[in-house]
């Protein structure tokens, strides 16, 4: 059976859109919900965020920032080895809806995986499950 290639979500957030951004773009606002911590070298296509899930290190290197609107970054697949090329595109878009805002998430390039590694494919739907929950309590501040 055929990995999906896409995965996506859609929120709709009781927040102005500049605290959502600054959520998805400052070590506080990511280590808030992404992880146990991050780390942000320079927020520029090229740059890297570092994410610490229970002491294992993730590198994403952001591809596209628009701010305060579009976030794109790639970052590594889980059960390749280290340093293989492939990863996932993951975009998230912020969109005003009255006095909140709508976050769109989309992480693609699954397909590009063996079917031996289905599960990379489910650990991400239920990891952007779980994240995008905490996302919600770190923005009402129920951490």
């Amino acid at each position: 059976m055929a990995i999906p290639d896409r995965i996506e979500r859609t929120l709709d957030l009781a927040h102005p859109i500049e605290k959502v951004w600054a959520a998805l773009t400052t070590t506080d606002g990511l280590g808030g919900w992404l992880g146990d911590k991050a780390e942000i070298d320079d927020l520029r296509p090229g740059g890297q965020i570092r994410v610490c899930w229970g002491g294992t290190w993730s590198v994403l290197r952001i591809e596209t920032i628009e701010p305060p609107r579009r976030l794109c970054f790639t970052w590594p697949l889980e059960g390749l080895p280290p340093g293989d090329p492939r990863r996932t595109h993951v975009e998230i878009a912020l969109h005003p809806v009255g006095d909140g805002t709508r976050l769109s998430l989309t992480e693609t390039g699954f397909a590009q995986l063996p079917d031996e590694l289905a599960a990379a494919y489910q650990g991400n739907v239920e990891g952007w499950r779980e994240e995008l929950a905490k996302l919600v309590r770190h923005l009402d501040g129920r951490h």
